[in-house]
């Protein structure tokens, strides 16, 4: 089958690689009808390179249908209609029973000493052939399949697999008061869905991002946005009675776009042998930490600030002087997409779509174009937000 893979730092492509198979009772196997490209996906491209094989492939935001079926699935048939999250957890063990199951204590990954597996996620997450490819093994289905109808589009439903239940968790870890003001630092896709859901909840919602594009989609949704200007600290105080917002969504995470010192960190480590280069990155401070920053720095004192954006960074430095005299609260993690299902899947088969999944897409093309569109999706180029990438399959 075609796959996108990772090459080399920098450098994917769409190669043939072998057909996914049953390999344990609980899988199933799915012909993939859609795929998207994932901000995270980014940093694969050109920051955890160390933690990456040649031929590896990516991608984690996956739906399609059922066409093969292990002995032991029972929720499951030939010819249904899923969407994959993009955390491989049991369902059942301790973390699971609490929700967080990408913490699963199944496919937690003890020898790296990170959390559950993940689909097209490196060495550090399981190395799982992820979703950019014309099929994709599913594993322990039952539990983790999303089975949706086959009525609506595609993009009512693809955005289950990982941003839309991630940006949900990012505003329920900000824990805006009624009546409260809730901050969005980046509105790439989970920005966008996290001032959308902000809105949706009743929220006011100020949004920063420096891509004029990106700020006038979420301006559709009723959410002020601010440019990245050397003032935008001064000015969220000043619409927020000088206080700040009761509470922020970081929802950048660790890109380096803007920061030539973080850029150049990130480019060092991915450029050593693995081993040194791994060594660097599970030791060292290697993330733009701007967005943080911000979002430090505006939240109100003993408001609450939420991390949806990923870091990578072991040695970062953080502001703890200023975080413990303002009393911050700080939430993060991977999103636990199984736990929010039943919260979201109501709102994205709504007919009026209020949180707007079929509103963000803006590039959806065949995956065999998927390395040129890392390329225009990381340099924000041809007004892009989201990358959608349709699979040419034969029947089986």
């Amino acid at each position: 089958m075609k796959a996108l893979t990772w090459q080399a730092n920098k450098k994917v492509a769409v190669t043939d690689v072998a057909d996914p198979r049953i390999e344990e009772p609980t899988d199933v196997v799915i012909r993939v009808t859609s795929a998207a490209i994932c901000g995270s996906d980014l940093h694969l491209y050109d920051v955890l390179g160390p933690f990456l094989h040649k031929d590896d492939v990516l991608g984690h935001e996956t739906m399609g249908v059922v066409e093969e079926v292990g002995a032991d699935v029972s929720n499951l048939s030939v010819g249904d209609r899923i969407v994959v999250p993009f955390v491989i957890a049991c369902g059942h063990c301790y973390m699971c029973q609490k929700g967080l199951t990408t913490q699963c204590e199944t496919t937690q990954n003890t020898d790296t000493e990170t959390g559950a597996d993940l689909y097209g996620y490196t060495d550090l997450y399981g190395r799982v052939p992820g979703g950019q490819a014309e099929r994709l093994r599913v594993r322990l289905a039952d539990f983790n399949a999303i089975k949706v109808g086959h009525d609506l589009s595609d993009e009512r439903y693809l955005f289950l697999s990982d941003i839309l239940p991630t940006a949900w968790q990012g505003v329920k870890y900000a824990d805006v008061p009624e009546g409260g003001v809730l901050a969005v630092i980046g509105l790439g896709p989970v920005g966008q869905f996290a001032a959308r859901i902000g809105r949706h909840l009743g929220h006011r919602v100020i949004a920063v991002d420096p891509v004029p594009e990106r700020r006038l989609m979420a301006e559709r949704y009723g959410v002020e946005t601010l440019d990245l200007t050397d003032d935008v600290l001064d000015t969220l105080r000043a619409m927020t009675d000088g206080r700040g917002p009761d509470s922020v969504v970081d929802a950048v995470g660790m890109e380096a776009h803007g920061n030539p010192v973080a850029a150049f960190a990130q480019s060092a480590a991915g450029i050593l042998p693995d081993k040194i280069a791994q060594k660097v990155m599970t030791t060292a401070g290697v993330d733009r930490l701007g967005a943080l920053n911000l979002a430090l720095d505006a939240v109100r004192r003993g408001g609450t600030v939420s991390l949806s954006g990923v870091y990578a960074g072991v040695a970062d430095p953080m502001p703890l002087m200023n975080m413990f005299d303002k009393q911050i609260a700080l939430r993060m993690g991977q999103c636990n997409v199984q736990a929010w299902i039943n919260d979201l899947l109501p709102l994205v088969e709504d007919p009026a779509d209020p949180l707007g999944v079929e509103d963000l897409v803006t590039h959806r093309v065949p995956l065999d174009r998927a390395a040129e569109m890392y390329d225009i999706f990381k340099e924000k180029k041809d007004g892009c937000i989201k990358v959608v990438l349709k699979p040419q399959t034969t029947a089986a």
